[in-house]
């Protein structure tokens, strides 16, 4: 896999088909693939969170979630192909993982969210597609249980649907112990798209790269700090590593 450096982040110049293929892979020969994606706000809290950025360096498939790093790999003359967005690859590989048996653990969100995906996978999937699920409030003393519960289930996949860093952090932690799990993947705030409680932007607006204005006028009090001031960062980052290395 080539692979871009890019602002202190490694990213895996992959597109959506051939991450899943790799995915598929893994899971046919039994091993393990940790996988991470990256988008703007991520990448300028890693310039500074050691730990984060250890945990997303480290695993084995980086993808770039936001269009604004695609854009940024264009500047910086390192093209990526591709956005490969959590979510997207989330829908794609449930689907997958119906249609070949194979069977998935739900981690994160609310206990009624949780459970209302659970309930909406169950009913067009059928009840063999979900080997466990909890909601993603616990404390850290709960973690050993989780992961016990997780390895016991005998998914093949497990998708984490809590906050950054603690998802990254989380699957880096534990990913040892959950080695009999083929693949392991944060998906952020997917649960609540695929149970209907957050709404997604057109895809007019996901092409140009505006998903994160829909997010942000969606909930303007607690996302302006993220993609306003994020944004604003990401963008300073870009342009001072592009004058430090010019072509």
């Amino acid at each position: 896999m080539q692979v871009i450096q890019l602002l202190n982040t490694q990213v895996h110049n992959l597109s959506m088909q051939e991450t899943l293929q790799k995915v598929d892979y893994a899971i046919k020969q039994k091993k393990q693939l940790h996988h991470t994606v990256v988008n703007a706000g991520k990448i300028v809290a890693m310039q500074e969170d050691v730990d984060l950025r250890k945990s997303v360096n480290e695993a084995n498939i980086i993808n770039a979630d936001g269009q604004a790093v695609i854009w940024a790999s264009k500047i910086l003359r390192k093209p990526l192909k591709e956005r490969v967005a959590g979510v997207d690859l989330m829908g794609n590989l449930v689907e997958m993982a119906a249609k070949k048996g194979y069977k998935i653990y739900l981690l994160g969100a609310k206990e009624e969210v949780v459970t209302r995906l659970v309930n909406i996978y169950e009913d067009k999937f059928g009840k063999d597609l979900i080997a466990g699920f909890r909601n993603g409030y616990f404390k850290k003393e709960e973690e050993e249980e989780i992961v016990n519960d997780i390895i016991e289930s005998k998914a093949q996949m497990l998708f984490v649907a809590i906050s950054s860093p603690f998802k990254e952090n989380f699957l880096y932690r534990h990913r040892e112990a959950l080695r009999q799990v083929n693949f392991i993947m944060g998906v952020g705030g997917s649960f609540d798209v695929y149970a209907g409680e957050v709404k997604r932007a057109p895809i007019w607006m996901q092409k140009i790269g505006m998903e994160w204005f829909f997010r942000f006028i969606q909930e303007p009090k607690r996302m302006w700090r993220r993609y306003l001031v994020g944004n604003s960062k990401f963008i300073y980052l870009v342009f001072k590593e592009k004058l430090q290395k010019p072509a």
